[in-house]
């Protein structure tokens, strides 16, 4: 019987030891260096989920609406066109973020040239790391608007021109509706209602 007893006792024991995760010990000196081991894990963690984010090609259309609320203050349709627009530029030119170089040339008739920051959280391409610029030259007359996209690596560059008659479409799109609504609007138009590409080297 006590030899029984004292066998259970080990097997409590080495269950014990075995199922031990370290979460056991949360005072003292021990306690502060499993924090420390698991604040360092979760920072590195973090940083690592924020690098695969900004290096995915896409987002769901809710995170897209999302992103340009947070960064342009607002989702309307001339973000949604801007996004369109550089993740076209992404695909025809087969670049990954960061890579693309981003004039925008602003119509007479925008109220503001509010479609490059959706160029800029589509192609991750920022004012910041020299990559993109709002020119100081209106877009040819006829035009909402004009998107000069270079491929640092190949050299090779498009033009993206916005007819000024997609500006009737866009503000109809802006009217009574949510930011996802006129995402999908313009994600679902046709492209030659709302602009034309040239590769222009």
């Amino acid at each position: 019987m006590i030899k029984h007893s004292i066998i259970l006792s080990y097997v409590a024991i080495l269950g014990g030891v075995l199922s031990f995760d370290g979460s056991q010990i949360a005072t003292g000196e021990n306690g502060r260096l499993r924090e420390s081991v698991q604040g360092r894990f979760a920072s590195q963690n973090r940083h690592h989920q924020l690098a695969l984010q900004q290096n995915r090609p896409t987002e769901t259309p809710k995170q897209w609406v999302e992103l340009g609320r947070r960064v342009h203050g607002g989702f309307g349709s001339y973000i949604a066109l801007g996004i369109r627009i550089g993740l076209d530029a992404m695909q025809r030119l087969n670049a990954t973020p960061r890579t693309l170089d981003v004039t925008y040339y602003s119509g007479a008739i925008a109220p503001c040239p509010c479609m490059v920051d959706g160029i800029m959280i589509a192609t991750i391409s920022t004012p910041g790391q020299n990559l993109l610029r709002v020119a100081t030259t209106a877009s040819p007359e006829g035009t909402f608007g004009v998107a000069e996209i270079r491929d640092r690596t190949s050299g090779k560059m498009l033009r993206y021109t916005i007819p000024a008659t997609a500006k009737t479409q866009l503000d109809a799109w802006n009217q009574d509706t949510t930011g996802q609504q006129r995402y999908d609007a313009v994600m679902s138009a046709s492209q030659e209602t709302l602009f034309s590409v040239k590769v222009i080297r």
